[in-house]
């Protein structure tokens, strides 16, 4: 039988790509949309698997509209990619972050436990829950200490995950997902906007590049290669939560520095503006990927250069 697996989110950047993981693994594939009226489906267009996927409205804070879908689909699998994922939206919107980013979790779980509690759901987490840590590189074990509304939105949900599988036996992953790019990433994620200004610069026109706080650390990996470590997770016999990243740690400054000198750039193009910086923000942070490594089996050896070479060269390609 063809498995079906629903993912919310589907037009993000980690959406679209699992999006194509899964038809090219033969599986039927339903995204979720909160309004197929207002639909971004670029990414979906730009992997040519538009029209090979099934587009759905559901809100996910209806419950209603959750059980009608899992009554009428019947998914083996559920990918919950939707949320609120801007930290810094977060500290301007925080309740509405918290709530849908929370809530929407609890409907999904509780629909799926009444409806079909062998669905197999993936919850997609994030390495800003662990905030300021005492000892890196992070792991599973590693205790949280969100720093944004949005983290502390997404450790509320990733504790819901953990609640239901315990309690009540059911298949729920959780997938600690450090930053991670793309050609399809949002224009207002850092690396994606360096990228592009950048190229802008390059070309004449743009004069300068202006950042924010530029002097901290992050573990930066490669989008197409994370969505396979979802779907692993779902295959496996028990569930379990796992941290996804590279395993190494790179500054933003260089970053800045390693596009600037791919595109040949001057340092003075590089301007710093405090108004883009964070009320409070993490100076470093790297995490370890030997359990989805050997547990999972998930093959990445990409360095973070790598990452930014494949991203250049994709964004040269596509600019105008």
């Amino acid at each position: 039988m063809t498995k079906r697996a629903i993912i919310s989110g589907i037009t993000g950047q980690d959406g679209c790509y699992l999006a194509q993981l899964l038809l090219n693994k033969g599986y039927e594939v339903i995204g979720l949309s909160r309004s197929l009226n207002h639909l971004n489906d670029s990414g979906l267009k730009y992997l040519e698997i538009r029209d090979k996927i099934t587009l759905v409205d559901c809100d996910l804070l209806d419950v209603n509209q959750i059980f009608d879908l899992l009554t009428k689909y019947q998914p083996n699998e559920f990918y919950n990619l939707a949320a609120q994922s801007s930290v810094y939206l977060s500290f301007k919107e925080p309740i509405d972050t918290f709530q849908f980013n929370t809530l929407s979790v609890f409907n999904l779980l509780e629909t799926i436990k009444k409806v079909d509690p062998n669905i197999r759901f993936y919850q997609a987490s994030s390495s800003e829950m662990y905030g300021r840590v005492n000892k890196l590189p992070i792991t599973e074990e590693s205790v949280l200490h969100p720093l944004s509304p949005y983290a502390i939105s997404k450790a509320a949900a990733h504790f819901t995950c953990i609640h239901y599988r315990e309690s009540y036996g059911m298949h729920i992953s959780c997938g600690v997902l450090f930053n991670h790019e793309s050609y399809l990433r949002q224009e207002n994620f850092f690396v994606k906007k360096v990228i592009r200004e950048s190229i802008k610069i390059s070309k004449g026109q743009q004069e300068f590049l202006l950042v924010g706080n530029i002097d901290v650390n992050r573990d930066f990996g490669y989008a197409p290669k994370y969505v396979e470590a979802m779907y692993l997770m779902l295959q496996q016999e028990n569930a379990s939560d796992y941290l996804i990243c590279s395993g190494q740690s790179i500054s933003l400054r260089e970053i800045v520095n390693y596009v600037f000198k791919k595109l040949n750039i001057p340092e003075s193009a590089l301007k710093i503006s405090e108004d883009l910086y964070r009320p409070a923000d993490i100076e470093d942070m790297y995490g370890s990927n030997t359990k989805a490594k050997s547990s999972l089996e998930w093959n990445y050896n990409l360095t973070i250069f790598d990452t930014l070479d494949l991203l250049i060269e994709e964004e040269v390609k596509n600019s105008n």
